[in-house]
């Protein structure tokens, strides 16, 4: 049977442009049978059976014909997150299955793609005043990593320091291959596997670790991320030395492997998700997402609501692809949704020319290179650095200068390990280099304006000579964050009407553990190097920083639902840089970020812990806004699990952030007034009394108007609501303008911020 190939991508951008890691593609299938994720009505099962899996069972035994060629088998039952199970089926037996009591819905099991040091610095984390000493660093949370894997042995998951494991905990570790339960620790409190549904779609493979150990490293970075214990003396080769550590130092993690060398399923990440919020975990980071789904066929999405319903915050990376409106993934309104920003940290080398002038340039070469007065070679003829015939002119034992501002710069770089030069001084002002690790030959790389002095110098000087150093890092640089060209935008297809992403996180070259099995770097041409801590680049990166977070909160806030965290890190996030202006956006020359890019802003852990107000929302709001939104009942079931009521449906669900969307496929001269209207109800969770005014700061083109301007509360937790009209009159060209709503407290620090967004309504999947 021909099946669609679906994209299951794992947000790690080097893995894609850099080759490390797999990278999978479903090939279009020609068997007789395949794996369906199939959702079940719990209440409708028989009193006779004893157990869902019993019934299951009998469910599938049922569909069995004579036909050998066809084998139903049972591969997951799902228990916690949603109701259902995943089989081996026939199209015939699938046909039969659908007819039997309590189906609601079934789809095709989907293939799996491959998609620190400083960062609690430069997120203001310290130990003394903040999130850390309120949450006591985030003692006894547990975060559960959905992901490739951990390497237990790596120093970030040693339990110095950790106290006994909470007597709440229901999970274990998972005995496999080169992986026993000694593994685990007061750290790493439970690791498990699942594997059956990459070997129901490949009957044929042997798993190349058939365990909870990590043999790709980006599970043991992202959790490492997220809570990994201090380590001293820790750098990337020589850059971005420091002490290591995760955003909630004292949590538990708990591993639960999904993806592998071969590939991997839905199936197999639903069943992580249903055992890990029955174990007991309270936070979920998953960094990976299904792209082209809607909500009630997104096997993230229907988990995490599961999770939701348990009390458990799930937090998902945006993606990474292209800068273009309309690509992000994990839209569900019920998760934490986060994309990636830069650091304010540069690894950097040192050019000084012969006449003395020093000059400051990139470079990641993973070595201590020896590149000391050696003669500088220009020519107009050669600087290109493109075809061989050019680098044959190269001297040998030179240093060659190479501008084309048409190629990237680790391009030049490529073309300068072909030649007998020493190393090469990379002319470019490329921005998204900076984003990359690989650096596999002696070079740096310096802007057009230094590079004009480098050339004037090579130019005049009868014996120019240069040297360069190595091993530099250089922390302050600005402006920073700025988004990353490859983190995703929204809107989220599968559900344009919430703005997403959420929040903007460190993403770019983190450095956190790694899998010495893996290679973290490489010089030309074959000299593969292996680390026990990397750095790397995605929203994969970002997501695990934002988990941690969330955990800290939990920590200083037991009470608090999922959605009062997500608000909580929104409201409070940064839409500043260090320079105290508008945050930048690669992906777009550097114009200011749209919150499709950055959501609210770049968080901030330690304004996050007393926001001053939060929007909270409950199971039935969710419920309530796929009522109206056109989901049929057996789609609302699917994601939901039950037959909530549909009374009172409301497409205005009691989120931190606004959106607007209009038809951008009208004439680019036509003139419409589009006026959207919300209602927000917003609890006090500050000490008392307290008076909040709103401060308006409207897109380009529209008028916002808020009514009450402002909110008196009398007492905590008080609730008060408030509605807001967003009136836009201009040229409907695709045009995105925004601004925000940001509630003042008299008297006082506290300033709940909302970003506004009108957009115009993009479907990359049409």
């Amino acid at each position: 049977m021909l099946q669609k190939a679906q994209i299951f991508s794992l947000d790690l951008q080097t893995a894609v442009n850099q080759q490390q890691g797999p990278y999978y593609f479903l090939l279009f299938s020609t068997c007789k049978w395949s794996s369906y994720i199939v959702h079940m009505d719990k209440s409708l099962m028989p009193k006779a059976f004893a157990s869902h899996e019993i019934w299951y069972s009998t469910t599938i035994n049922s569909v069995k014909t004579q036909n050998l060629e066809s084998s139903p088998s049972l591969i997951y039952t799902y228990d916690h997150t949603f109701h259902g199970f995943s089989a081996l089926l026939s199209k015939d037996e699938l046909e039969s299955i659908k007819k039997s009591p309590g189906f609601v819905s079934a789809y095709s099991d989907r293939k799996v793609t491959l998609d620190t040091t400083h960062t609690s610095e430069f997120l203001s984390l310290n130990p003394t005043t903040g999130l850390w000493p309120a949450s006591d660093y985030g003692k006894d949370v547990i975060i559960g990593l959905i992901d490739t894997g951990i390497w237990p042995e790596s120093a970030s998951f040693k339990d110095d320091g950790m106290s006994e494991i909470p007597s709440r905990w229901k999970g274990t570790c998972e005995v496999g291959q080169e992986f026993n339960a000694s593994n685990c620790n007061l750290k790493l409190i439970g690791a498990r596997y699942f594997n059956k549904g990459v070997i129901a779609g490949n009957p044929n493979i042997t798993l190349s670790m058939n365990s909870a150990r990590d043999t790709e490293g980006h599970g043991t970075h992202t959790s490492s991320t997220a809570a990994g214990n201090y380590v001293e003396g820790v750098s990337y080769y020589g850059y971005a030395s420091g002490t290591a550590r995760g955003m909630a130092p004292k949590a538990r993690l708990a591993m639960y492997k999904v993806l592998w060398d071969e590939g991997g399923y839905a199936s197999d990440v639903l069943a992580g998700m249903d055992q890990a919020v029955a174990d007991g975990v309270d936070i979920i980071s998953i960094s990976l997402g299904f792209d082209d789904l809607p909500l009630y066929e997104d096997p993230i999405a229907i988990a995490s609501f599961g999770a939701m319903e348990r009390g458990v915050l799930v937090s998902c990376s945006a993606g990474n692809g292209y800068p273009d409106l309309g690509y992000l993934h994990n839209g569900s309104p019920w998760v934490l949704t986060v994309a990636a920003g830069s650091i304010d940290r540069r690894p950097s080398g040192r050019l000084i020319l012969g006449n003395g002038l020093s000059l400051t340039g990139w470079t990641m070469f993973p070595a201590k290179a020896f590149v000391k007065d050696v003669p500088l070679f220009y020519s107009k003829n050669v600087s290109d650095c493109e075809t061989a015939e050019q680098l044959a002119l190269v001297p040998t034992d030179a240093v060659i200068i190479c501008y084309n501002k048409y190629s990237a710069a680790l391009e030049m770089l490529s073309f300068v390990s072909n030649s007998d030069a020493v190393a090469g001084i990379i002319i470019s002002d490329d921005q998204s280099l900076y984003e990359f690790n690989k650096f596999p030959y002696p070079g740096v790389v310096i802007s057009p304006e230094q590079g004009l002095e480098v050339i004037k110098y090579a130019q005049t000087t009868s014996k120019p000579t240069a040297t360069i150093t190595f091993q530099e890092t250089f922390l302050g640089t600005k402006p920073a964050p700025v988004v990353a060209a490859y983190s995703c935008r929204g809107p989220s297809g599968s559900n344009p009407s919430i703005l997403k992403p959420d929040i903007m996180a460190p993403g770019t070259l983190v450095v956190a553990a790694w899998s010495p099995n893996v290679h973290s770097s490489i010089i030309w041409p074959n000299i593969e190097l292996s680390s026990d801590f990397t750095a790397i680049t995605g929203t994969s990166m970002a997501c695990p920083h934002v988990s941690g977070i969330a955990a800290l909160l939990k920590g200083a806030h037991p009470e608090w639902s999922p959605a009062a965290i997500r608000s909580a890190i929104m409201t409070t996030a940064n839409p500043l840089d260090n320079t105290q202006q508008q945050i930048r956006d690669v992906g777009t020359d550097f114009d200011a970020a749209t919150p499709l890019a950055m959501g609210a802003g770049q968080v901030d852990p330690n304004r996050a812990l007393n926001p001053g107000l939060i929007y909270d929302a409950t199971t039935q709001d969710y419920v309530n806004f796929l009522c109206a939104n056109n989901f049929t009942r057996n789609q609302i079931y699917t994601i939901t699990r039950s037959n909530n009521n549909c009374s009172t449906p409301s497409s205005d669900l009691n989120y931190p952030s606004f959106i607007s969307l209009y038809n951008s496929t009208l004439a680019s001269n036509t003139v419409v007034t589009t006026v959207d209207y919300f209602t927000r109800t917003v609890t006090n969770v500050g000490d008392g009394a307290a008076t909040y005014k709103a401060k308006v700061e409207a897109p380009k083109g529209a008028v916002v108007t808020v009514s009450p301007d402002t909110l008196v509360f009398e007492k905590r937790y008080e609730k008060l609501s408030y509605s807001i009209s967003i009136a836009f009159t201009g040229d409907k060209n695709g045009t995105v303008t925004f601004g925000s709503l940001t509630w003042i407290e008299e008297n006082s620090k506290n300033t709940v911020r909302s970003p506004i967004v009108v957009s115009p309504y993009v479907n990359q999947w049409e």
